[in-house]
């Protein structure tokens, strides 16, 4: 899926960064930051016209309420 941004030519027709360069550059820009912080966290599939966006099995940071908090584990 293309987006607006998705180009890496400026309208001067320089070559820069990429959408996925500019994502890792922003997310690990911060001072304390490791290269996991641009780690992918959702998977994007398309069938027969049907956006999914799951959440990484593995990411870090997951919604909804945290482990222990009231609503987590079905409670």
């Amino acid at each position: 899926m293309l987006h607006a941004d998705d180009s890496n030519e400026t309208p001067d027709g320089d070559i820069d960064m990429t959408r996925e360069e500019k994502r890792r550059d922003q997310l690990t820009a911060a001072p304390d930051a490791v290269d996991a912080d641009a780690a992918p966290r959702i998977a994007v599939s398309e069938h027969d016209g049907v956006t999914r966006i799951d959440i990484a099995p593995d990411a870090p940071v997951r919604p909804g309420p945290g482990p222990g908090a009231p609503g987590a584990n079905g409670e």
